[in-house]
């Protein structure tokens, strides 16, 4: 049976340091849909506090994706608005003596660990600060950061997707939280978000699982309830490394440019660690928020697969309105200098209803469509089927003029076209020796759609006149 969980409030936090993953974004996927299951709330933070390295564009990046998807957030914080925030729990664990000034440098640091690492130690800091007086200290004429002495103890958590999970704690050592009392650390300012914004459920990836007894230490530290944790696996390439730049594309804003549709992405995405425990792949978001449970997200790394993406992709494509669909492509057009903003819609509605079948991503709207909007250039040898000599080719291109010629403008449809070209090519024994001529005459190309329903978009003129170009080239 599943666990029944009373309106959780959930959060997604991502750093404005660069743009949204596709990672986090199967992450804030998994949130939204368990918030929306079981009426709980989705909340967006902006984890911002690195201020050297966020950037206002990453931030629009983030929200931009989130709303392309149509994940709609219940609530919106940013942790740059809140410094004072943890400026007052910060002077708490102070006050209590948990928490201390370490004035230690930098290059002190560094060989610490060093030495450590070269002893096969854990790189761990136990500081000699702890314990002394803040005015003692500062004597050492260095800035200080915040570290938190943790407790000796075990820490123990269940994972509701890993189930049991303990850590001990001196493996910890005196780990860092803030660099100043304005400036909270990640491990510390998590914990106060989470408290004050009231998360009851922490859904995040699992290379987050070694800062979750930091965490969990501070949250007692504090006396602030626990929230709940489920750590999700991670998505790796086809190398089954972490999925990274030398994969391919990364963030979500790049599949978005090169045509991958929301739905796509969504379906995808679902699939990479969950699974719905039988056969079905298609889901729209709705039909994910009725399945999904945290109980049947996978302990094992997910693959990223283009193929599959792209099969995804060319599914939904297929399923999309005609009017829709050319309304999407229209600017991979316009930027390819294939059409105009002032475009005939009523002809690419009926270029694009013949390649929609073949279609995988929106930007492949141009190199399908090319040679119905600009006149093919190809090599005459392509015009050759089977053992033709250019004689044969020559007197096919020639009785194809001479055909055409005859069909009358309104007459020249497919339906037509097909009737009267094939009763030719049937002649032949071959019908290779009429139609393919035809269809490179008319795509330049090997693989095309149909001739017939081409002949009938280009028209009477442009098809005859693509038959005369043929003839010439030859």
């Amino acid at each position: 049976m599943p666990i029944k969980f009373k309106k959780p409030r959930v959060r997604i936090a991502p750093s404005p340091t660069g743009p949204l993953h596709i990672g986090t974004t199967r992450t804030a996927l998994f949130n939204y849909l368990f918030a929306k299951k079981y009426g709980g709330k989705f909340i967006l933070r902006i984890e911002d506090t690195d201020l050297e390295r966020s950037d206002p564009k990453y931030e629009k990046d983030i929200i931009d994706g989130l709303k392309w998807l149509k994940f709609k957030w219940d609530e919106f914080y940013k942790q740059s608005e809140r410094i004072e925030n943890y400026t007052k729990y910060l002077k708490k664990l102070l006050d209590s003596g948990q928490a201390f000034y370490c004035y230690h440098s930098e290059k002190e640091l560094e060989t610490e660990k060093k030495e450590k690492l070269e002893k096969k130690e854990a790189p761990i800091h136990i500081c000699e600060h702890y314990g002394k007086s803040k005015v003692k200290s500062q004597k050492l004429k260095v800035k200080g950061i915040i570290r938190f002495r943790p407790p000796n103890k075990k820490i123990i958590f269940n994972d509701l997707i890993r189930g049991k999970v303990e850590f001990d704690s001196s493996l910890l050592g005196d780990f860092s939280i803030a660099k100043d009392l304005k400036t909270p650390l990640y491990n510390f300012a998590v914990v106060i978000d989470d408290y004050d914004t009231k998360i009851s459920h922490v859904i995040r990836g699992e290379d987050h699982i070694s800062n979750t007894p930091k965490q969990i230490l501070l949250y007692e530290a504090l006396a602030l309830p626990i929230p709940q944790f489920a750590h999700v696996p991670l998505i790796l390439g086809p190398d089954k490394s972490k999925l990274s730049k030398r994969h391919g594309a990364t963030s979500l804003s790049e599949y978005k440019e090169q045509g991958y549709l929301p739905e796509t992405l969504i379906n995808f995405m679902a699939l990479l660690g969950w699974n719905p425990g039988n056969d079905r792949e298609l889901f729209d978001l709705k039909e994910l928020t009725k399945e999904f449970s945290l109980e049947k997200i996978q302990k094992s790394a997910a693959v990223f697969n283009i193929e599959k993406l792209d099969w995804f992709n060319g599914y939904y494509i297929r399923q999309m309105p005609i009017i829709k669909l050319t309304k999407a492509c229209a600017p991979y057009l316009i930027k390819n200098g294939l059409i105009k903003p002032s475009f005939n819609n009523k002809l690419l509605l009926k270029i694009l209803s013949l390649e929609q079948g073949r279609m995988k991503k929106l930007s492949e709207a141009g190199e399908l469509t090319e040679f119905f909007l600009r006149e093919p250039k190809y090599n005459p040898e392509l015009l050759k089927w089977k053992n033709m000599t250019k004689k044969e080719i020559q007197e096919t291109l020639n009785k194809l003029e001479s055909i055409l010629s005859e069909i009358k403008e309104k007459d020249f449809i497919a339906k037509n076209l097909e009737k009267i070209l094939i009763i030719e090519a049937e002649k032949t024994g071959d019908r290779g020796k009429i139609l393919w001529p035809l269809r490179v005459a008319l795509t330049g190309r090997d693989k095309s759609p149909g001739p017939f329903e081409i002949a009938e978009i280009l028209g009477k003129e442009k098809t005859i006149k693509r038959i005369r170009f043929a003839q010439a080239i030859l």
